[in-house]
């Protein structure tokens, strides 16, 4: 039997996703707690392997396994031996041919920057602080030209072993919510650092530090050494994946995933 899950967690502690052999991880715990309500070894696959300091709250996860269980005992039986940062969401039997990373045709995330004189004791590790005023307007309009089908060599970790660096950006968007600028951004899959790295671009059209035009010269620049900063892991979320209808997978919103958006001030017109 094939099992599906939806799984939220910060990452701080973590190594990221990836099974590490002399460092904790994501995997290791999500395995651990299965194995233990399986009664036997549980191996996971991810949608998408998160970096160190990376969260989610809709990270989805495959394993197989011949235990029967009721989709409430998996879910609280996981959570019952799970460290307090990283929760079960939801539980689905699924078709033994769906495949967390394969099937899924876009993913999301999110990344959030604090922009205040003074960093936050609620938001460390949650958030990117940055004290310079940003223009969240500026941001936008400049990001849009990354929309598309395209070479994004430009925005890879200099470590990316991907073969291919074309990448399809399905949308962008960039909005202030009170003091949090909001970045939320979907393709079909991301080079490493892609989200971090196009986030540091962002910041410095809007701080000033650079014009608007900056940012399709990174893109046609192709070249990792044109671009800016890679913006701290603190800030990204893994938000969530789409799949093709019918594959019995929710695109579910985790309660964390509530509690953050929850904590966002509406924007100006949305009172």
């Amino acid at each position: 039997m094939r099992i599906a899950v939806g799984l939220e967690y910060l990452g701080g502690a973590y190594a990221g996703w990836q099974r590490q052999s002399h460092l904790p991880s994501v995997q290791t715990a999500v395995e651990e707690a299965l194995s233990r309500v399986a009664d036997h070894p549980v191996t996971t696959s991810c949608a998408g392997r998160t970096d160190a300091g990376v969260h989610a709250t809709g990270q989805v996860i495959h394993f197989d396994t011949p235990a029967v269980r009721p989709a409430r005992g998996w879910l609280l039986g996981a959570n019952r031996y799970l460290p307090p940062d990283i929760a079960l969401q939801w539980v689905r039997a699924v078709a033994d041919g769906f495949h967390a990373r394969y099937a899924a045709m876009t993913r999301s995330y999110r990344y959030l920057i604090l922009n205040a004189p003074v960093r936050s004791a609620l938001w460390a590790g949650r958030a990117c602080t940055w004290h310079t005023p940003l223009d969240a307007a500026r941001m936008h309009a400049s990001l849009q030209v990354l929309v598309g089908r395209h070479d994004f060599s430009t925005f890879r970790a200099a470590e990316c072993q991907s073969v291919s660096t074309v990448r399809m950006l399905e949308s962008i968007s960039v909005e202030r919510r009170g003091p949090l600028v909001v970045l939320d951004v979907r393709a079909n899959a991301y080079l490493h650092h892609m989200v971090r790295n196009i986030v540091g671009a962002a910041l410095a059209v809007g701080d000033g530090s650079r014009p608007p035009a900056w940012i399709p010269a990174l893109l046609a620049a192709r070249d990792r050494t044109c671009g800016g900063i890679t913006a701290p892991a603190a800030g990204l979320y893994f938000q969530s994946v789409q799949y093709a209808y019918g594959a019995g997978v929710p695109e579910a919103v985790g309660a964390g995933q509530s509690a953050i958006m929850g904590a966002l001030p509406p924007c100006e017109g949305e009172r």
